[in-house]
C-alpha cells in the first residue's frame, strides 16, 4: 500500500456572467454544454431527465485515458454544482461551480482541484498554473457570455 501527500493543485476563478442565475445555471450540464462550446460532445451521458442532475454520470475523451465525471451535488435552487472527474491514472479532479445574482447579471465561481494519481498527472498538475487557469477561464467565459447574448455558439476562426 502507498500512502503519499498528494500532488495538487487548486485553482479558482470568478466569471462575470451576462444573464441572471436562472438562465446561467441549466447550460452548466453535459448535454446543454453542446450549445456553447465548439467540440463539446461527451461519449455517453447517464441521466434520467435528459441533463444534469444528482447523480448525473457522463464519459468525456481524453488521452491518455477517456474521463469519468460523476455529478456530486446538483442545487438548481442554490445556483450550486459539483463534479468528480476521474481520468484514471493521470488525475482525479474535485469541480465546484457557485453562482450569485449581481447587478448586471452572475458572478460564477470556479474551481477546479486536481490530484495527480501518476507519472502523468504529476506532469498535468505541475502545469495547471494560474495563468493557464485564467486562460481556460476566460475562454469559457466568453464562450458562455456569447451564447447568453446571441442564443448561439461562438465559432473558432479557421
Amino acid at each position: 500500500m502507498k500512502i503519499a501527500p498528494p500532488l495538487r493543485a487548486t485553482r479558482t476563478y470568478v466569471q462575470r456572467l451576462v444573464a441572471e442565475p436562472e438562465r446561467v445555471f441549466p447550460l452548466l450540464c453535459p448535454v446543454r454544454e453542446a450549445d456553447w462550446i465548439e467540440d463539446w460532445d461527451p461519449l455517453a451521458v447517464f441521466t434520467y431527465s435528459g441533463a444534469a442532475e444528482q447523480d448525473c454520470v457522463f464519459v468525456t475523451t481524453g488521452q491518455p485515458n477517456n474521463a469519468v465525471w460523476f455529478v456530486t451535488r446538483y442545487e438548481p435552487e442554490n445556483g450550486f454544482v459539483e463534479m468528480l472527474k476521474i481520468t484514471p491514472e493521470v488525475t482525479a479532479c474535485k469541480l465546484t461551480i457557485q453562482l450569485r445574482a449581481v447587478a448586471d447579471g452572475t458572478e460564477a465561481e470556479v474551481t477546479y482541484s486536481h490530484t495527480s494519481l501518476g507519472p502523468e498527472g504529476d506532469a498535468f498538475v505541475r502545469s495547471f498554473t494560474e495563468e493557464y487557469y485564467r486562460e481556460f477561464m476566460r475562454e469559457w467565459e466568453e464562450q458562455i457570455n456569447y451564447y447568453l447574448r446571441h442564443g448561439r455558439m461562438l465559432r473558432k476562426a479557421n
